[in-house]
């Protein structure tokens, strides 16, 4: 199964500005509740990640099938030597806690080869080097044992259910300090455009409330204050406009 094409800039953009908690709130919305990666944790909660997914799924350990599934040529070394800039690696480990999934050097391959982020409901081996490599990882916890304690890689680039979540070639994958979700990519630009747009009243609302107005009216936004919503909008794009403006270079 081929993966999409990359996002687009516009796309990527809108994505990557609003909240993981937006986005699986539109999703609900839309009758999608199982779009958040649950039990995952990132290693650095300040970075933002958006990608398509690359998929890799491990099955559980039979001794006597290990040495056919694991070493040179495995699942997981094809997964990480085919993945394309942009695209995050999502990978199956069944929620299994007590094995790595992967480590700093496939995990540096991964994101020398250009990947937006690594994804395993499983453990991550190494953690302190694969910490050190700066880039957005998300994963149950860490491990020492190598992924054959637990583990055999068993496929690639095909639906996974990673973290309770099914997960197919090409998903949109948004990932921050709150954790991933993981976003059908043919709803994607429906999805991000709302997600901006619910966003902006949110920050209405906020703004209010910090100045001390009461929640009633403004969460939800009530009809009655729709009107300064959009005057407030609008002088908050103009202002955003000007600056953009300001930062230019001169000729």
């Amino acid at each position: 199964m081929e993966n999409a094409a990359r996002l687009t800039e516009i796309l990527e953009k809108q994505l990557a500005s609003v909240s993981t908690s937006t986005l699986t709130h539109q999703l609900q919305m839309r009758g999608i509740q199982s779009s958040f990666l649950t039990g995952l944790t990132p290693l650095h909660p300040q970075l933002r990640m958006v990608g398509r997914a690359r998929t890799l799924r491990y099955v559980a350990l039979r001794e006597d099938l290990q040495r056919d599934y694991s070493g040179a040529n495995s699942a997981q070394q094809q997964a990480v030597e085919s993945i394309e800039p942009g695209e995050v690696l999502v990978i199956e480990a069944r929620g299994a806690p007590d094995a790595g999934t992967i480590g700093d050097t496939y995990g540096s391959r991964a994101f020398v080869r250009g990947a937006a982020g690594i994804i395993t409901d499983g453990a991550v081996r190494d953690t302190p080097a694969v910490a050190a490599l700066g880039k957005p990882v998300y994963s149950q916890g860490s491990h020492g044992a190598t992924l054959g304690r637990r583990h055999m890689p068993f496929s690639f680039n095909e639906p996974i259910t990673c973290a309770g979540v099914f997960v197919t070639p090409g998903d949109v994958i948004v990932g921050d300090g709150d954790g991933a979700v993981v976003i059908p990519a043919a709803l994607a630009e429906e999805v991000a455009r709302h997600a901006v747009a619910q966003e902006e009243v949110e920050a209405f609302a906020l703004e209010r409330i910090a100045a001390g107005e009461p929640s009633y009216g403004l969460f939800p936004l009530a009809p009655s204050r729709q009107e300064e919503f959009r005057a407030w909008a609008a002088a908050r794009r103009k202002q955003a406009r000007a600056g953009e403006t300001q930062g230019e270079p001169a000729c």
